[in-house]
């Protein structure tokens, strides 16, 4: 079966969603009863593969804990021309399957983000403002270091082409994934876009996997990694300006010293700014090497992207 001549299928990662998997299989084959549906069971202690197996998914368990384990195994074992990628935890709207897979065959995208939107009566419980507000400060962070126009950064609601899913690493392990999948499109420069879809409150008996500080920490360092690896010469550069105004700042009274009376009183000073001045330099030195480095890797990446057919069949 397909959906407009193409194989799409829905990649969802679960951990202990026996309550919620089941509501998640039917909505999405009632919204779009051509897609192929995988169920990546993150080696449950309940029964979501038993529940999913009821409901004639496709089950995959991924024996290493973590979200990016399993996007890792997703990416690497299915084979589409699209792949949708939904939480387990009916919380995303499988109605607006078809218009983020639209929107990507259409305006020929290699990924479509579904912006969460709650409605009032249930937004403390389905997105706490605590959420909202850690979700647009990260996002934020993102976007001043990467650019881009990203809403909601960490939804876990995609859509992704062929050739976006077999060129991406997935090097992180846990719900930090979401990021590195927003800089993997950024850093190539691929066409994105997003579409507003509803969020809505867990099944009664279901419980979130998510840690506010811990994951929010998580991705936050992710962040940082990302920085360094893939903007080397803005952070190293930005580490030579400082310790550079550090040196020039505590070797001014000096200075000032010596042009009136011609004497060096304060060698360990004097020693201690050239010292810092010379971590300058070679911190400048590291971020001109690493940036040409980067810049390799990336074209690697982009060709390997471009090696990819944007479909693998022709559309009907």
């Amino acid at each position: 079966m397909s959906y407009q001549g193409l194989k799409i299928a829905l990649v969802v990662p679960c951990y202990n969603e026996e309550t919620a998997i089941a509501q998640v299989i039917c909505g999405f084959r009632e919204a779009m009863p051509g897609i192929d549906i995988f169920i990546f069971d993150n080696h449950s202690t309940d029964h979501t593969a038993d529940v999913a197996r009821a409901e004639n998914a496709n089950v995959i368990n991924v024996p290493l804990r973590g979200k990016g384990n399993v996007v890792r195994r997703m990416f690497a074992d299915v084979e589409a021309d699209i792949f949708v990628m939904v939480d387990g935890d009916a919380t995303y709207d499988a109605l607006s399957v078809t218009k983020l897979v639209d929107k990507l065959i259409d305006e020929r995208l290699d990924m479509v983000v579904g912006c969460r939107q709650t409605q009032q009566e249930v937004a403390g419980a389905a997105y706490r403002k605590g959420h909202q507000w850690g979700n647009w400060m990260l996002t934020q962070s993102a976007l001043l270091i990467f650019g881009g126009g990203f809403t909601d950064m960490l939804s876990g609601y995609r859509a992704f082409s062929r050739r976006y899913a077999k060129s991406f690493p997935a090097l992180s392990e846990g719900f930090e994934i979401e990021t590195e999948l927003t800089v993997h499109a950024l850093e190539l420069r691929m066409p994105y876009g997003e579409v507003m879809t509803p969020y809505g409150a867990r099944p009664e008996g279901s419980e979130s996997k998510l840690s506010t500080y811990r994951d929010g920490w998580r991705i936050l360092k992710t962040i940082f990694r990302l920085y360094v690896s893939e903007r080397p010469f803005s952070f190293y550069g930005l580490c030579a300006t400082l310790m550079a105004f550090i040196s020039v700042f505590i070797s001014i009274p000096i200075i000032a010293e010596y042009y009136h009376t011609g004497l060096v009183p304060r060698f360990p000073t004097a020693f201690l700014s050239a010292a810092i001045m010379i971590c300058a330099l070679l911190s400048f030195m590291c971020g001109l090497i690493l940036d040409n480095v980067t810049r390799g890797r990336h074209e690697m990446k982009r060709l390997a992207y471009l090696a990819i057919p944007l479909f693998s069949q022709k559309r009907s």
